[in-house]
């Protein structure tokens, strides 16, 4: 997403805690850091838009206190788009990634969120929802503009 963005003219930053995700993205050309989303990141408050692409809604388990952050990074009037799971779900999980045969990862806190519930968090956490809809290829989507 980085790379693509970057591409077209946009100022992009990809955030990842995987260090392979970031080297990945600055040999693509994008700009990347490798540290949480819940740590300082260059220009708080002043982008314009943020994605949570993948499933990333789920970043530490808790949606409403990731929603509440991204928040804090985006601009007064930003926009938030988010994908989310297919169903109407909203469960917590502790998870592990785990390739091959062997796990590359301690377990950590995970959700999975559907477009129902994210509404739900999102209201309770400053946003708005602005748009929803799907993909040809089945991947469901919610953009969630902040409130003022």
């Amino acid at each position: 997403m980085v790379e693509a963005l970057a591409g077209r003219g946009h100022y992009v930053l990809g955030i990842d805690v995987c260090p392979v995700a970031v080297i990945t993205t600055a040999c693509r050309g994008g700009s990347a850091v490798s540290r949480s989303v819940f740590d300082p990141l260059p220009d708080e408050g002043r982008w314009g838009t943020a994605l949570l692409i993948d499933g990333n809604i789920g970043i530490g388990g808790e949606p409403r206190r990731l929603l509440h952050r991204i928040r804090e990074v985006v601009a007064p009037e930003g926009l938030l788009l988010v994908e989310t799971a297919s169903g109407e779900v909203d469960a917590r999980r502790r998870v592990r990634i785990h390739p091959g045969h062997r796990p590359v990862s301690t377990v950590f806190p995970w959700a999975v969120v559907g477009a129902t519930a994210l509404r739900r968090h999102a209201m309770a956490s400053g946003w708005t929802e602005a748009e929803r809809w799907t993909s040809g290829r089945g991947r469901h989507f919610v953009a969630l503009r902040a409130c003022r």
